[in-house]
């Protein structure tokens, strides 16, 4: 039988959609492809994003949330249009319950932004839950318990860090560093050194494939084709993992700074539970090689990446679907 609700990560880089007994049926870029004049939407997800730095003028590859909130209502009604559209067959006449992520530092403006955007792309009842919570239920840490737990969610847009006890995020930081800005940090590294420009999917691919946050004695490399910016011709370049590491190092030091921030916040007790049970990486940029390595030598703390980090804030939201009406009347009506 189909079930008729809906799990979204609706993320500033990737959106995964969960359904009950089905499990990811999408994981897709958040990227909306559009024609300029008329304002009219061309292509969503993943053939939107083989648009970018290929396509005329006048088609415009938009990324709708900004640091992981609503930049263009339009185009993250017309992104969630389809997602829901994708997993509700087309012959149910039912609109779905949707349950979808939201920074944990989200305005009460943004918040009913996302709730109407979802009612006016299919969803009968939207219910917003913060990020960090439901990476944390996705990475199969007991929120309800008394005590603490830390988790780092590192996705495309935001890097948010939070403590949670007794079902509640005790305290927690969210910082504009994240995936996107180390794709930036990657582009830039490659274009003061080797005067070479390269495109955003390139250095998003030389991320994923050496991207390091430490320098190591076995590195790994990988060749790039760029535009020399002094000939305008095509250039081959090898790059290796220790140079990555250099490029994201400031980056990576910002987000451990912020880490430090929210032990100040957290009360003494919650802290000796954390050192004890140590710190939880989620989300798609916590698959950086070496990154716990880099963690526990900057604050001194065992970390630990949780299993599918891409996938934990969309498997926590099939946790919460599974349990509706009990989180109803707890953790989705928490403001």
């Amino acid at each position: 039988m189909f079930s008729r609700k809906i799990g979204i990560d609706l993320g500033t880089a990737n959106t995964v959609v969960f359904v009950p007994g089905k499990g990811f049926i999408i994981n897709e870029p958040t990227i909306v492809a559009l024609s300029k004049p008329e304002n009219v939407v061309l292509a969503v997800g993943i053939e939107a994003k083989e648009m970018i730095g290929r396509t005329p003028e006048e088609i415009v590859a938009y990324r709708p949330l900004k640091d992981g909130v609503i930049a263009d209502y339009y185009v993250t009604k017309a992104l969630l249009t389809y997602f829901i559209g994708k997993a509700t067959p087309w012959w149910s006449p039912a609109k779905p319950e949707v349950v979808i992520s939201v920074p944990a530092g989200i305005t009460q403006t943004e918040r009913r932004a996302v709730v109407n955007a979802a009612r006016e792309a299919g969803a009968r009842n939207a219910y917003i839950v913060k990020e960090p919570v439901l990476a944390a239920l996705g990475a199969g840490i007991p929120i309800n318990a008394r005590s603490g737990h830390m988790i780092i969610n590192i996705g495309g847009g935001t890097s948010e860090v939070a403590v949670i006890a007794l079902g509640n995020i005790v305290s927690w930081t969210s910082l504009r560093v994240a995936g996107n800005k180390f794709d930036v940090a990657v582009s830039d590294y490659v274009k003061k050194k080797y005067g070479l420009a390269i495109g955003e999917q390139t250095s998003e691919n030389v991320k994923i494939e050496i991207g390091s946050a430490l320098p190591t004695k076995h590195k790994m490399e990988y060749q790039l084709r760029g535009r020399d910016l002094a000939t305008g011709l095509p250039k081959d370049i090898i790059l290796n993992s220790n140079e990555i590491a250099e490029a994201l190092q400031p980056l990576l030091i910002d987000i451990a700074e912020s880490v430090q921030s929210v032990f100040n916040e957290t009360p003494p007790e919650l802290v000796a539970d954390i050192m004890e049970k140590g710190i939880i990486l989620s989300g798609g940029s916590a698959q950086l090689h070496n990154l716990t390595e880099f963690f526990e030598r900057f604050l001194g703390v065992p970390t630990y990446t949780a299993e599918d980090p891409l996938f934990c804030v969309a498997k926590g939201t099939g946790l919460i679907l599974n349990h509706l009406d009990s989180y109803k009347r707890t953790l989705l009506n928490k403001r």
